[in-house]
């Protein structure tokens, strides 16, 4: 039986390399799809909270993962060697950025090595799909080789594509079943391969032309919101200066029916992808003698407003007769988004940083977060009382959870630095 036939019947081991916010909910699609799914993750408590069934993560179904573990159809592992029986391989390990902000694919090229030993040991063609966001290129001019170095054949020993992923942590509407799955394979064969698998528990599927398309689009899906946050965030720099209200113009803007889509400011951006993307693409772009300006300079607008949210702290704090040294400074909310407990590249890291640094003793409240490093200090969430804030000198709303009490804050008196928005249509209540 072919590759192509087993994976439409549904008679293959799938190994899914990284177990996170990514590879987690791609297991559990697969599982429940009718494949046999292993993950090879690292970390052992994270194995062991699979294997009892947990959710790791927000919007996830702990129900559904224990049926599935039950069932013998979802199981992780911290040995590759378990791997070795699959016939499709999914590379989901995170593409982080070097200190100087330079693309760092230590974990993808790991990825792939491990991909061809278990293709080279196991002595049959197997697909190979990678999903960690890169710039274009990454599948073919780094994965590929790797699975090439000891002799094997593109479309004979192996198999190769590149399906970014769409995950959304905490987001109930929209997940991998329901949004649609671009796929770019490394030959023709491959792209059929790569089709048949997602196609059996994505609704849709969308095949482009190439990796280097699918690698492109990804990063243009995410550089597209962090362009048009840029946007915002600097006319909200501009507006604070004029007296103006920044939400209430966006607001204005948001009626018109056709041709204005609102994006809305804030202190910084947060996540693992948009913070990261414009800084592959524009590392990528310099092999051809090309500056993304426009881009970077989004980026740098992004990066900057922690310095921005500083300033607006210092300015309220003069208001009421006090200085940032010595003040006591509420964080409220520090995941990067609300209704998650997510915190790679939070802003919110970088604000308790320079609040520090200037001699501000800084605490936080974040329901998802009960534990938070910043700047090399490890905090702990405080409840968000009438005693807390009493004892608080500033409060700065960072992320805005819905499970927060803003009223509670409005009525507290204190100086806030509202970065969202949150306090509206509490205030004075």
């Amino acid at each position: 039986m072919s590759l192509l036939e087993s994976i439409e019947k549904r008679d293959i081991l799938v190994g899914i390399i990284g177990l996170g916010y990514v590879g987690l909910p791609l297991a559990v699609e697969a599982a429940d799809a009718g494949f046999h799914v292993v993950g090879l993750e690292k970390d052992a408590t994270k194995r062991k909270h699979i294997a009892a069934g947990e959710a790791l993560y927000e919007g996830m179904d702990g129900e559904r993962i224990a049926r599935l573990v039950a069932e013998g159809r979802l199981r992780a592992s911290g040995d590759s060697g378990d791997l070795l029986d699959c016939d499709v391989l999914c590379v989901c390990v995170p593409t982080p950025l070097s200190p100087t902000r330079d693309p760092d694919l230590a974990y993808v090229r790991e990825a792939a090595r491990q991909c061809e030993g278990l293709i080279r040991e196991g002595k049959r063609p197997k697909l190979v799909v990678v999903e960690s966001t890169s710039y274009p290129g990454t599948t073919r001019e780094v994965v590929k080789p790797l699975l090439e170095r000891n002799g094997m054949v593109l479309c004979e020993d192996f198999h190769l594509a590149y399906s970014p992923e769409r995950v959304d942590p905490g987001n109930r509407k929209w997940n991998i079943s329901n949004t649609p799955k671009l796929l770019g394979g490394a030959g023709e064969c491959c792209a059929e391969l790569a089709e048949s698998f997602y196609g059996a528990f994505v609704s849709e599927t969308v095949r482009v032309s190439s990796p280097e398309v699918a690698e492109m689009a990804k990063l243009l899906e995410n550089i597209f919101r962090g362009v048009n946050i840029a946007l915002v965030n600097e006319l909200w720099m501009l507006c604070d200066r004029m007296g103006i209200d920044v939400w209430e113009v966006i607001g204005a803007a948001a009626t018109k029916p056709f041709g204005f889509m609102p994006f809305w400011p804030g202190p910084g951006l947060g996540g693992h992808c948009i913070p990261v993307d414009p800084f592959y693409l524009a590392w990528k772009a310099r092999e051809y003698d090309f500056q993304t300006e426009f881009i970077e300079l989004a980026g740098k607008v992004n990066v900057n407003m922690p310095y921005f949210v500083t300033g607006l702290v210092v300015r309220e704090l003069n208001r009421v007769g006090k200085s940032l040294g010595g003040s006591r400074v509420l964080i409220l909310g520090v995941a990067y988004k609300p209704g998650v407990g997510d915190t790679r590249e939070t802003p919110a890291a970088k604000l308790v940083e320079l609040l520090s640094r200037e001699g501000a003793e800084v605490s936080y409240h974040d329901p998802f977060v009960p534990e938070f490093q910043a700047g090399g200090t490890t905090l702990r969430s405080v409840a968000l009382d009438e005693e807390t804030l009493r004892a608080c000198d500033c409060a700065v709303v960072v992320t805005a959870h819905d499970e927060v009490d803003y009223g509670l804050l409005a009525r507290s008196g204190i100086p806030v630095v509202d970065t969202r928005n949150a306090l509206r249509g509490v205030r004075g209540t």
